[in-house]
């Protein structure tokens, strides 16, 4: 081995050895906001950061590129499917009441409600493996693209755990972090999750109640209105309708003014109600459909338009179910 090649191994491997090491700073910097800002104690922080361990394959997971960009009619394939619409049948069937009750508290669907855990987990069944521990502390301390958001999250973990009094080391959720049946990041749970059947705590992890009761009260705080429309299918859309197309998935443009430009809205929609107009790709074309504002609202709980009508689809389809 040459001298330049001992140097450059030597650089290599102390290059990799700092990757494999956290910014002590960073985490002495974590540990005095826990102590300072919520009143934990220094020797509690360090105890439960030491449990945590670094996770390179949670690394690899969020730092790869997806390997493929789906259009919406690959995507619907995954979630419109028998089983899924049948199975969120039964999940309503066996939590009739809580359902009923959310829809009268928080004026959300039934149907809305079941489907978007019925995206999220499958209702209950894909939850995440890994701890949310580790989830947090490998992307806070070792994912500097995303750093401060993680560091974030696992400061509102730490706060809820001590609210909820649970071991830190023990619940488990998806490689980011998200937790439970409505798959909430600590930050959503700390602002967002309820104890809907009263017994005293927040388990969204096994308590299908307090699931409802937490994602309807997320819909409901971002703007869910009671008996509005969802979308709309429409027609007429041309390239010179693009600009509308490109406005963005927040709804800004009048029911009217998409009318008076040749779009076709169906009949029966305020022309004051505004609305995005979402574009979505099949093999068979492209689809137009109107984002009307409770469609929004579902691209607040994930920011994808294929997302939300996945979403809206689906809870059309349990309904249906439900009503024969």
């Amino acid at each position: 081995m040459t001298k330049f090649n001992r140097y450059l191994g030597i650089i290599t491997f102390t290059i990799a050895s700092a990757n494999l090491l956290a910014d002590t700073g960073k985490i002495d910097a974590f540990t005095d906001k826990m102590v300072t800002e919520h009143g934990f104690e220094r020797t509690e922080v360090t105890r439960i950061l030491g449990q945590a361990h670094r996770r390179q394959d949670i690394i690899d997971k969020i730092s790869k590129p997806a390997e493929r960009t789906l259009n919406w009619g690959q995507y619907r394939k995954i979630f419109l499917t028998e089983k899924r619409t049948s199975q969120g049948a039964d999940f309503w069937r066996r939590n009739r009441q809580a359902l009923k009750d959310a829809e009268q508290e928080y004026g959300v669907p039934a149907q809305i409600i079941v489907a978007i855990i019925g995206i999220e987990t499958f209702y209950g069944r894909i939850t995440g493996k890994d701890r949310v521990l580790d989830a947090l502390y490998t992307l806070g301390f070792y994912y500097p693209k995303r750093s401060k958001f993680f560091l974030g999250e696992l400061e509102s973990y730490l706060l809820l755990t001590r609210e909820e009094k649970m071991d830190p080391a023990k619940p488990k959720g998806s490689y980011a972090g998200a937790m439970g049946l409505g798959q909430f990041m600590p930050s959503s749970y700390l602002s967002y999750a309820v104890d809907f059947d009263g017994d005293g705590k927040r388990d969204i992890w096994n308590n299908e109640t307090d699931a409802i009761g937490s994602v309807a009260n997320y819909f409901a705080r971002h703007g869910w209105t009671e008996g509005e429309p969802v979308t709309r299918r429409a027609t007429g859309v041309k390239p010179k309708h693009k600009k509308f197309i490109e406005a963005g998935m927040k709804p800004s443009i009048s029911i009217a003014k998409l009318r008076s430009a040749g779009i076709d809205t169906g009949s029966d929609l305020p022309g004051k109600m505004l609305s995005s107009l979402i574009e979505l790709e099949t093999e068979a074309g492209k689809e137009f459909w109107l984002g009307l504002p409770n469609f929004y609202t579902i691209t607040r709980y994930n920011h994808s338009n294929m997302y939300a009508m996945a979403a809206y689809q689906l809870s059309e389809r349990i309904r249906l179910k439900m009503n024969k």
